[in-house]
């Protein structure tokens, strides 16, 4: 657990409170429900709260009722530049979230809502925005708290960060994605914050209650980490609490724990908690911990009986109260006279696609039998992350050492995948022998699989109902398949170098197209590229099935005209961004696609021996449970392996991994969402050789590429120039898409009046490791006393790049970062018409990264020349950093 010295780091909390609005129904029809008045009891509380903790000092912490959303930029930005230790965030106020279900947005005092389509929030911060300028901070950890309706939306932005950001920035969210809350009476904070306080000031103890913990060094020590407070406000909220859905759900905190690996202090027991109320005497014997199990079947058993004869009811009733009163009574003589140590911390690496049922899973073995000792106690906590699956095979057949020893920034897998797993769960168990060192070097990691597999769920082709054709849910090959849509719908297929699913549907795509088949032979760059036009499309494509699924909805044209390549279990989960106009679809099975069939590896590293047997038998234990393959390592009974550990896969739409792979859960019918429970044979797993060669094929289909970074240096830009968020800063990341083949180059656009020419030449074009490359700009990168000539730089970029095109047609792009002050030298003179001529003629892709949020709204010049150019157009309103880096991956042939 990482300890911030206060008196070292400047740490800085800014706690964020709107309670009183503007605008409110239903005297302003498009104003907020009402005020939140609450709020104002939350500042004050976990200030003082904070200010007892030892981790901030008094002067570092604000407390803020912004006026407007500049008010609130101003102080965030302040707080940002300022910490060098801890940055923390907390905002408490009017949450929402559009009609499509997408982004979370802060409403700050003036915001009103405009209806349509898609709601439009006036007034309001976008969380989106708020985690890239989080993003450019020195801070060494980052905590974002949010109380808000609909708190749990923003893990989704999370997910999508860059592995660099989400290894330091932990997050905690007062309740599950889609759900409103209650924020209690005017006269106390909301039960949420109240609670929170509540844990800060008296501590986690056993069971999620408060009192002192067993890290505590002393009798009033009493530190609190972000895991065990998020963990306690969802043992607690969740047991207390439901939302305000119809009919009500669990109130359930959720969080995103950094994946670093270090659980980051927010109280360090510096001080003595405030006084306790009076202790209440422990019972002479304490009863025996019961399961939570029995007390729900009690509670399902009484609601099922309220209409027996009085007598059999008050059975129920009093056996009920008896169950939570022995409850009751051992936490409270746990919270007083047991102590408990610090659960071991197992990190799990997965594949993207599965992540989120993973996360449900580890969730519910937290709080198991099988997780909990005889005194009640945790026995481990789970960190579970992902990552590109191509990243994570090439990293531990490759990078195992600079995994666990970080040499240079050109290879640092801790940076760019995770801290090292002591369990990986890659989507399709080909990649164990993939992952494996094919040669005589040194080898970190010691891969140890199960021998099969453990779930099961197979590629389909989910075709719009109206598209279907008779008889739909056959199996064929995916040749035949696609040829019975062309002419009524175009094919989607997420991006190969990131899940496993992709990467399976490639191997597919190039077998239907004559390139190839299942097996290993390889289409070869010419072959590869005819199969992959045929899923040709604008942008770059979908990082997961979940996305590709959620963004064919914003255009109903597309919705209605598109197939998609996924897993078929999304076709249940991926509903999270479902809305109104969502088509439906109906699965068809292609047989010449391998399926996805999760695996369970553990993972050894060399020289970790500290704790290498508790580690061993805490990983085993665990994979016992999830995989039901039989009681836990203490021989508990497998029951709760069958509750618990599969369960989640079965709720999510996984099939079995043996036989004829039925469904693993039961209370629903895969018709429900559009797919079969028997379809016939389906597909077997996919052969390591056939993934790889149409891993090589894909890469030699679209690259080695070339990119030329122009960086706006006016004047203007001052402001937008330091930290990881800063200009320099968005070009350094952005590399991460550029592999040793690729060429780019880096030009300074900022010129005195009358010069030669418009920009100025940071980094030649050529061929660099992504370290050199970051030490160049480092060094170079600077911001002048001058303006940009957005046209003139553009002029010259086309012309160098068609160039250099003559002998050969690799792919190109030109990526021009500016803050839009200078767009005045690009309109003026009929300048803008010319440079649309050009764009369109010489056909090289212009992104346009926008630092200004309205840089790509209709009319601007930076959506006409990316338009015109096949590019795309960015802005701050998107999470720019992680779109220009898929865009330049695009193009790049990345770290194979």
């Amino acid at each position: 657990m990482s300890r911030p010295e206060p008196r070292r780091k400047a740490n800085r909390a800014l706690l964020v409170g709107v309670p009183e609005y503007d605008y409110k129904q239903p005297e302003r029809p498009n104003g907020v429900p009402g005020d939140l008045k609450a709020i104002a009891h939350n500042l004050t509380a976990l200030r003082d709260a904070l200010g007892r903790g030892g981790v901030f000092g008094e002067d570092e912490i604000v407390e803020s009722q912004p006026a407007n959303v500049d008010d609130f930029d101003r102080q965030l930005d302040a707080a940002v530049d300022a910490a060098e230790g801890v940055l923390l965030l907390y905002f408490s106020g009017h949450g929402a979230v559009p009609s499509t279900g997408a982004e979370l947005w802060f409403l700050m005092r003036t915001a009103t809502i405009e209806a349509g389509t898609e709601s439009v929030f006036r007034g309001a911060a976008p969380w989106k925005s708020v985690l890239t300028v989080l993003g450019r901070t020195g801070a060494e950890h980052v905590v974002v708290v949010l109380d808000c309706c609909y708190a749990g939306n923003a893990a989704a932005a999370w997910d999508a960060l860059g592995a660099a950001q989400r290894r330091r920035t932990s997050l905690l969210m007062s309740v599950q994605a889609n759900n409103r809350i209650d924020a209690g009476n005017d006269d106390t904070p909301t039960p949420f914050t109240a609670r929170l306080v509540h844990f800060l000031n008296e501590g986690v103890g056993p069971g999620g209650l408060g009192g002192p913990s067993a890290e505590a060094g002393g009798e009033t020590g009493f530190p609190v980490g972000f895991g065990k407070l998020a963990e306690a406000l969802r043992a607690y909220i969740s047991r207390h609490e439901v939302t305000l859905r119809e009919p009500p759900e669990p109130w359930e905190p959720q969080s995103r724990s950094a994946t670093s690996g270090e659980d980051v202090l927010l109280a360090l027991g510096a001080a003595p908690p405030p006084p306790s109320p009076p202790p209440i005497p422990p019972p002479v014997v304490p009863p025996p911990l019961p399961s939570w199990r029995r007390v729900r079947n009690a509670l399902k058993s009484l609601g099922a009986r309220l209409s027996k004869p009085p007598a059999r009811t008050l059975a129920v009733v009093a056996a009920v109260l008896v169950a939570l009163a022995g409850l009751t009574a051992v936490g409270l003589v746990l919270s007083r006279g047991s102590s408990c140590k610090p659960p071991l911390e197992l990190r799990l690496l997965t594949d993207p696609d599965i992540e989120p049922t993973v996360r449900k899973a580890a969730e519910d073995y937290l709080t198991s039998e099988t997780n909990t000792t005889d005194d009640g106690c945790r026995r481990s906590g789970i960190t579970v992350y992902s990552a590109g699956a191509a990243d994570v095979v090439s990293a531990f057949r490759d990078q195992s050492d600079p995994w666990q020893r970080p040499t240079s920034d050109d290879i640092n897998p801790q940076r760019d995948i995770g801290p090292q797993p002591d369990i990986w769960i890659p989507a399709s168990s080909a990649n164990v022998d993939r992952a494996r060192a094919t040669t005589d070097q040194r080898r970190w990691a010691e891969l140890v699989p199960d021998p099969t597999a453990f779930a099961y769920s197979p590629i389909v082709l989910a075709v719009p109902q109206a598209l279907a054709t008779e008889g739909s849910g056959r199996t064929s090959s995916l040749g035949e398949l696609m040829a019975g849509l062309e002419g009524k719908a175009e094919v989607r297929r997420t991006d190969p170098e990131y899940t496993d699913a992709g990467l399976l549907a490639t191997v597919g795509l190039y077998g239907a197209h004559g390139t190839g088949n299942a097996g290993a032979e390889k289409a070869g760059a010419a072959g590869a590229a005819a199969a992959e036009h045929s899923v040709a499309q604008l942008g770059p494509p979908s990082p997961t099935g979940a996305d590709l699924l959620c963004v064919l909805p914003d255009d109903d044209a597309v919705d209605d005209h598109t197939a998609a390549l996924v897993p078929e279990f999304l076709m249940k989960t991926a509903v999270s961004c479902d809305r109104r106009t969502r088509a439906r679809r109906m699965a068809e099975y292609p047989d010449d696609v391998p399926a996805l069939d999760p695996t369970f590896v553990r993972v050894r590293w060399d020289d970790a021996d500290r704790d290498t047997s508790a580690r061993s038998d805490e990983v085993e234990r665990f994979h016992h449970w999830l995989t039901g393959a039989g009681g836990g390592a203490d021989g508990k009974d497998g029951a709760d392996a069958a509750q618990g550990g599969l369960a989640e896969f079965g709720k999510d739409g996984f099939r079995s991994a043996s036989g004829d792979h039925p469904p693993l859960g039961s209370g629903f019918a895969f018709s429900d969402f559009g797919a079969l429970s028997a379809p016939g044979p389906l597909t077997r797993s996919a052969r390591p050789d056939a993934m790889s060669a149409a891993l090589t094929d894909y890469r030699d289909a679209h690259g080695p590429g070339r990119v030329l970074f122009l960086l706006d240096s006016s004047g203007s830009m001052g402001d937008l120039w330091k930290g990881p968020g800063g200009a320099p800063g968005i070009v350094k990341q952005s590399l991460g898409g550029l592999g040793a083949q690729d060429e780019y180059g880096v030009w300074a656009v900022a010129s005195e009046a009358g010069a030669k020419r418009p920009y100025s030449e940071l980094l030649a074009f050529g061929q660099y490791g992504r370290g050199v490359a970051e030490r160049a700009i480092d060094r170079s990168a600077r911001v002048r006393n001058a303006e940009a000539d957005p046209y003139g730089a553009l002029i010259a970029a086309l012309n160098a790049m068609a160039q250099r095109r003559v002998d050969d047609e690799r792919p190109q792009l030109i990526v021009y970062l500016t803050d839009d002050e200078d767009n005045n030298r690009l309109t003026e003179g009929g300048r803008l018409e010319g440079l649309l001529r050009s764009a369109r003629s010489m056909k090289v892709p212009v992104v346009m990264a926008s630092l200004d949020s309205g840089g790509c709204d209709e009319g601007k010049a930076d959506a006409a020349i990316s338009e015109a150019s096949g590019g795309r157009c960015l802005d701050t309103r998107t999470d720019l950093v992680a779109d220009l880096r898929d865009e330049v991956a695009r193009t790049g042939t990345g770290d194979e």
